[in-house]
């Protein structure tokens, strides 16, 4: 287990790194550059992006709200909101970051409450390429980590389908973690989705954020995010079959702006690279749409199932963060 934390920390800044030099290119210019898998080398300096550093600091946030269980809303929102404002006004903060993050961040920095602050309508992958930490943080309830998912990503994106796919996120590498077989987690997904389609988690977002334009009800509100993420997962065993390993994986999930996009291309990335968790990642990296968040995404879920040895030694040197990235794959082991 303490390898498959680490390969899932430093997993996720693997693939950001590697995807960060493709995300704004074209397929066919990443093609031309690395062939049609992508790159499988990092950088001699291999810097990442702000899927990484909001990783570090929802990680961060997470560890500091655990000192004193049992885990609660209010600890784990003040302590992940002051080190996504450390974010905000960091000069590291440089790596094209989200509009929303920013615009979330700044409403926050000027007072308001996150559920002010939050953009209601926005559904954006920033909600959920950074939430990992809940998935690998041992120890907690199912609806202490469902309930941590939803509010990091509430935060900063008010759309259900940014708290949904976020905690579908988390629950992937949570599984894969403990053993199931990724060509299982499609279905475990989509099952979660029906199971927990009504269930509007107010004791961990308040009776505000569901408040919303044409929304009858917390329930209402809640459907439509399980809904979407239910049919961003519909068709991937197909997709793996006939979309294959050589074509870009957007085709197969979507270009993975949307969170539930970002979450059902890059377990698409890991279904067909299933033994070759590099080839995961680079398959992430070469893709039309935000190959970073895709492959760092498909990093976590890959390191999760392959522990610390299937990522190159000499890539644990080269990545930035490399200190905060140990302290915390430390303190969750």
């Amino acid at each position: 287990m303490v390898s498959k934390v680490r390969g899932a920390v430093f997993g996720l800044a693997f693939g950001d790194a590697l995807g960060y030099p493709t995300e704004f290119l074209s397929y066919d210019a990443i093609v031309r550059q690395h062939g049609v898998r992508g790159p499988r080398e990092l950088p001699s300096k291999a810097l990442v992006t702000d899927d990484t550093q909001m990783t570090l600091a929802v990680g961060d946030g997470l560890v500091s709200a655990l000192e004193e269980p049992p885990l609660s809303a209010e600890r784990l929102e003040s302590r992940i909101r002051g080190r996504f404002l450390q974010w905000w006004q960091s000069p590291d903060n440089n790596r094209a970051p989200g509009n929303t993050c920013m615009a979330a961040c700044a409403s926050m920095a000027g007072g308001k409450p996150w559920w002010e602050a939050t953009i209601a309508g926005s559904k954006g992958c920033g909600a959920n390429m950074r939430v990992a930490p809940m998935g690998i943080a041992p120890g907690l309830t199912d609806d202490e980590r469902a309930g941590a998912a939803q509010l990091q990503a509430a935060l900063t994106h008010g759309h259900p389908t940014g708290l949904t796919a976020s905690e579908l996120s988390a629950f992937a590498v949570r599984w894969l973690l403990d053993g199931v077989a990724v060509a299982e987690l499609p279905e475990a997904l989509r099952q979660r989705c029906r199971e927990q389609r009504q269930v509007y988690r107010g004791e961990w977002l308040g009776d505000h954020l569901w408040r919303q334009p044409m929304v009858e009800s917390p329930e209402a509100f809640i459907e439509r995010g399980w809904d979407e993420c239910h049919a961003a997962l519909d068709g991937l065993e197909e997709a793996v079959r006939y979309v294959g390993p050589d074509a870009d994986p957007c085709t197969a999930g979507g270009a993975g702006w949307v969170a539930e996009e970002a979450l059902a291309t890059a377990l698409f990335c890991v279904l067909v690279f299933p033994d070759d968790p590099v080839g995961a990642i680079a398959r992430g990296a070469a893709s039309s749409g935000d190959s970073d968040s895709i492959a760092s995404l498909a990093g976590g879920f890959a390191g999760a199932v392959h522990g610390a040895e299937a990522w190159p030694a000499e890539w644990f040197e080269r990545i930035e963060y490399r200190e905060e990235l140990d302290r915390l794959a430390n303190a969750w082991s």
